[in-house]
């Protein structure tokens, strides 16, 4: 691993995330898409959709250097059922590792200007796919208090 160049290593790192993701969703019901522990609160169905979004949209502007790229897009999650939700998550995985499969290492030292400035696209890059392990975190953190509340 030491050896790897920069994207290996991302699409490494990529593929912890996917990994973490899949073990938090691996049980998911269709109750646990929509709880939310006040109003205001995100929902696992929320982040779905919005991780789906930065894969067809977000990384591949990132990739082309493009902020105003025409993408495919995500047409998100509101009124899926559970297993469409998931069959998405599992062909936007795939789709975003394709996508990392076309980067070379000397894409990434070209700048693109965005919301954090003019930056090389890997910052960009790696604050995008760092989003994976963020979010997991999140649904973690929603199943746990959901868990905890519901118990009492």
């Amino acid at each position: 691993m030491i050896n790897m160049g920069k994207m290996e290593m991302i699409k490494e790192f990529t593929k912890v995330g996917f990994n973490r993701l899949n073990n938090v969703t691996k049980d998911l019901t269709e109750e646990h898409l929509d709880w939310r522990s006040c109003s205001e609160a995100n929902t696992i169905r929320n982040i779905l959709g919005h991780l789906l979004g930065e894969w067809y949209g977000f990384i591949p502007k990132i990739l082309a250097g493009d902020k105003n790229l025409e993408v495919k897009g995500y047409s998100g999650a509101e009124g899926k059922s559970l297993e469409q939700i998931m069959s998405d998550v599992a062909e936007g995985q795939k789709h975003l590792l394709s996508e990392l499969d076309k980067v070379k290492d000397e894409d990434l030292a070209k700048e693109m200007e965005w919301f954090m400035g003019k930056q090389p696209r890997l910052g960009y890059l790696l604050m995008g796919v760092s989003e994976i392990i963020h979010h997991e975190g999140q649904i973690a953190a929603i199943r746990g208090l959901g868990n905890r509340m519901n118990s009492e």
